[in-house]
């Protein structure tokens, strides 16, 4: 995805005297130079940083005349995670593949690829996609790409929750930052554990509840730096969220557009 710099703060410092360590923020409504509209979960105004090892996250929404065209990439990884419809996906590898609702790609973009993206079969789809910044060691790796269907990702019962895991232990999608990326329908009351020295965030997708006691819903976000756990509860129906940590690299995230360095 060709990430417009549109609502992307020059100073990546996060303020977090604004605002307490369980108070989420909103995400922010980005338009790309296609015409793809964006709700961004970070950097924006609300959250002017990144979450070392994570670059950016955003949930996009393509029209069916809407897309994005070949273009380059390097120095990270994306994950795209659908949500509704399907994604044509195509790339300087070779790979042509259709993603639908609950699958998932990882693209390595490494010393540098192209892809595009376009909405399948004439209708719109909407996802997640995640930017995982690549070590500087490993920023020259060779470009890759894997993919997974719904029905590879393990999806477990948990107490009050149902968790998929897109990213971690049982999927078969891995990076080369060691991280977790759950897919959670809340039902009643679910606990997220951010492990020891890792930093990562919860993003709403659908429904309404609470996290960590404050209100929270569609498009928000609460990041989260400090090992600790957090309480999520939903109202009446299902709260669905995504659950991303990673192990940061400690290395300053240098962006511009489509390219991390």
């Amino acid at each position: 995805m060709l990430i417009s710099t549109e609502g992307i703060p020059s100073c990546m410092a996060t303020d977090e005297t604004a605002r307490g360590p369980d108070d989420p923020v909103a995400g922010q409504t980005v338009q790309h130079g296609t015409g793809v509209n964006s709700n961004r979960a970070f950097p924006t105004n609300n959250y002017p940083g990144n979450l070392d090892p994570f670059v950016l996250f955003e949930r996009f929404y393509i029209d069916p005349d809407k897309g994005f065209p070949m273009h380059p990439h390097k120095g990270f990884e994306i994950v795209s995670y659908m949500i509704e419809g399907g994604m044509d996906h195509e790339d300087s590898l070779g790979v042509e593949h259709t993603a639908y609702e609950d699958d998932v790609m990882r693209i390595t973009t490494g010393s540098g690829i192209r892809h595009s993206e376009f909405p399948a079969d004439g209708q719109a789809c909407n996802g997640l996609q995640l930017w995982v910044n690549l070590p500087r060691s490993e920023k020259e790796a060779d470009p890759d790409y894997i993919d997974a269907s719904s029905e590879d990702l393990p999806t477990e019962a948990r107490d009050g929750a149902t968790v998929t895991t897109v990213v971690g232990e049982g999927s078969p999608i891995d990076l080369r930052t060691e991280m977790e990326y759950l897919d959670v329908h809340v039902s009643d009351a679910w606990t997220w554990s951010m492990p020891e020295g890792w930093s990562g965030f919860l993003y709403g997708v659908e429904g309404e509840g609470t996290v960590a006691g404050s209100d929270f819903g569609v498009g928000d976000v609460l990041p989260v730096t400090d090992a600790r756990d957090v309480e999520v509860a939903s109202d009446e129906g299902v709260l669905r969220l995504v659950a991303v940590a990673g192990e940061p690299h400690d290395e300053p995230i240098r962006q511009q557009g489509p390219f991390v360095f």
